[in-house]
């Protein structure tokens, strides 16, 4: 049995101000790929996990991964045996403002409910996520959706005209830490978010300032319809009105930028 844990983009980030906790408050619009790392389940005894593919490099397989604190978390809360032997194909680059881990222990919660046959519904999958992390609720929905709060007090939004939407996803290869981009957040709020259209990425400038190379990124999807930096970086998309459109582009890049992660996708 597999599961896609979708790829998340911000389509647009707001912060406005750091909360007590040390968390920022934000309002943002997430969307999700149609591609992703792939998670997958077999029958084993007790709880494993064995991680492959191009992103694998450096990744702990152990008790502190996300995964199997998602698989951990849930057989808890269903009163059962954690027994699974779990294999993760890591396709998405890592610290890269694509969700990564928490799209990846959103996975782990939609697929065991289903191998261990525990019918929870989604509102019970939802608890057992925001004590994984800010970013798991809404990689648990997977679908077009406000966040506000640390967001994870979710809205999902009817705009059924985004998904098929042509996207092209570039990374620079520089991973960018989550905690440090936010540290260098200056702390002005810009103000609140509206239509996401006419938003903006809160968090581009303090990243800009720890990895130069985001620029040239946005700067090679000049063409797209809309063009930002995802979460905390250092990965930005680009929305295209075809796939025509967003396939020329991927060409261009790969050929300019050949060291660059270039994934060519369409909005669920």
């Amino acid at each position: 049995m597999r599961e896609t844990a979708y790829a998340k983009v911000n389509l647009a980030l707001h912060v406005r101000r750091r909360m007590p906790d040390g968390y920022h408050r934000i309002e943002t619009v997430f969307a999700f790929c149609e591609d992703g790392d792939v998670l997958g389940v077999a029958q084993g005894e007790g709880l494993s996990l064995q991680i492959t593919g191009p992103f694998a490099s450096g990744l702990s397989a152990g008790e502190d991964n996300l995964v199997l604190r998602a698989a951990c978390a849930l057989a808890e809360q269903a009163g059962i045996a954690s027994h699974a032997r779990l294999s993760l194909d890591k396709r998405l680059p890592v610290a890269a403002g694509l969700g990564g881990g928490s799209a990846d222990a959103a996975a782990a919660l939609r697929l065991l409910n289903r191998w261990w046959r525990i019918g929870a519904d989604e509102s019970a999958l939802l608890a057992i996520a925001a004590g994984l992390g800010a970013d798991v609720p809404a990689c648990l929905i997977s679908r077009t959706a406000r966040g506000e709060g640390r967001g994870d007090a979710l809205q999902p939004l009817p705009d059924g005209t985004l998904s098929g939407t042509p996207l092209l996803l570039v990374n620079p290869g520089v991973p960018l830490s989550t905690a440090a981009v936010f540290r260098a957040w200056d702390g002005v709020d810009r103000g609140p978010l509206g239509d996401w259209r006419d938003g903006r990425n809160d968090l581009d400038a303090p990243a800009r300032r720890l990895s130069p190379e985001i620029g040239d990124v946005l700067e090679s999807l000049a063409d797209a319809s809309v063009a930002r930096m995802s979460g905390s970086g250092a990965t930005c998309f680009g929305l295209f009105a075809s796939d025509a459109e967003r396939d020329a582009a991927a060409t261009a890049v790969s050929s300019d930028h050949p060291d660059w992660w270039v994934c060519q996708t369409r909005l669920r």
